[in-house]
C-alpha cells in the first residue's frame, strides 16, 4: 500500500530534482493504486492544463499497467488504439512520458506518478528520483527501462 508520507516524499522529492536542474515549473500527481489522488503539488508559474496532464499521464500507467514510455512507444505504431483509447478512458489517458509506476519491494504496483511542466523526458527524470527518494522502485516503462 501507498502510504500518504510516501506520496508526500515523492511529490516533494520530484520537485527539488526540478529546482536542482532547473526545469521549468512542475505539476505532480501521485495516485495509490485504485487511481485515487493521494497527493498533488503545482510549483508556481505551472500552467492551469498541468494537472490534468500529470494525472492524465499517473492514470494511464495504471489502467495500462505500464509507464506512459510503453505508452507513448506503442501509440506511434499503433495510433488508431490509442486514440479509441483516450476516448474510451473519457480523456483521462495522455500518451507521454512522465507517468511512472509504483512498485514495492515485491515488484508489486502500489500506485503512479505523473509528472508535467518540462519535456516528457524530464518530467520522467523528476519523477524517477522522487519514487526513489521515498524507497520505493520507479518503472518507467519503455526501452529505456
Amino acid at each position: 500500500m501507498l502510504t500518504l508520507a510516501q506520496a508526500s516524499t515523492i511529490v516533494d522529492a520530484a520537485l527539488k530534482k526540478g529546482r536542482e536542474a532547473k526545469f521549468a515549473p512542475l505539476t505532480v500527481a501521485v495516485l495509490d493504486a485504485g487511481g485515487h489522488l493521494t497527493a498533488f503539488k503545482r510549483e508556481d508559474r505551472s500552467g492551469i492544463l498541468r494537472f490534468d496532464i500529470a494525472f492524465g499521464k499517473a492514470w494511464g500507467a495504471l489502467g495500462m499497467g505500464f509507464g506512459s514510455r510503453t505508452i507513448f512507444e506503442r501509440a506511434n505504431t499503433q495510433g488508431m488504439f490509442y486514440t479509441a483509447l483516450t476516448a474510451a478512458s473519457g480523456g483521462r489517458l495522455v500518451t507521454n512520458p512522465g507517468g511512472i509506476l509504483i512498485r514495492d519491494d515485491a515488484g508489486e504496483v502500489i500506485g503512479a506518478v505523473g509528472i508535467s511542466g518540462d519535456t516528457s523526458d524530464n518530467d520522467e527524470i523528476a519523477g524517477i528520483a522522487g519514487i526513489e527518494a521515498a524507497g520505493l522502485k520507479a518503472d518507467p516503462g519503455g526501452a529505456k527501462k
